[in-house]
């Protein structure tokens, strides 16, 4: 009997362990596209397949890193690389619009060069 509860404890602890070491890393993919900034918008457009995204910035870089890129006036496009997930974008606010917000966890690149064979 003592064998049998070591062994259901055994299985429970690894189970909790495999799932704990997950994380939401593994849902995390690197997005490459064109990002726009400004007061009202915070939009991403995926250059592989064009669809357009309202933008979350968790890692707390992205914004940061555009606004001190010094643009004149908002808006202005830049070519971006990020690790991120995407989600359900939520029914109300700025970024109802769009059928899916992209949640940026890391700023891999950024820079105002937006290359014309990736980016169409």
């Amino acid at each position: 009997m003592r064998l049998v509860k070591y062994l259901t404890w055994v299985v429970i602890i690894a189970a909790c362990s495999c799932n704990g070491n997950r994380g939401d890393k593994e849902n995390h993919i690197i997005y490459k596209g064109v990002y726009s900034f400004g007061p009202e918008v915070k939009s991403f457009k995926d250059c592989d397949n064009g669809r357009e995204f309202w933008v979350t910035d968790s890692s707390k870089e992205l914004e940061l890193k555009y606004s001190q890129l010094n643009f004149e006036k908002p808006y202005e496009p830049v070519y971006v690389e990020v690790e991120g997930v995407k989600i359900h974008s939520g029914k109300e606010g700025l970024g109802s619009e769009y059928d899916s917000t992209l949640v940026v966890k890391k700023l891999i690149k950024i820079t105002k060069e937006i290359p014309a064979d990736m980016c169409k």
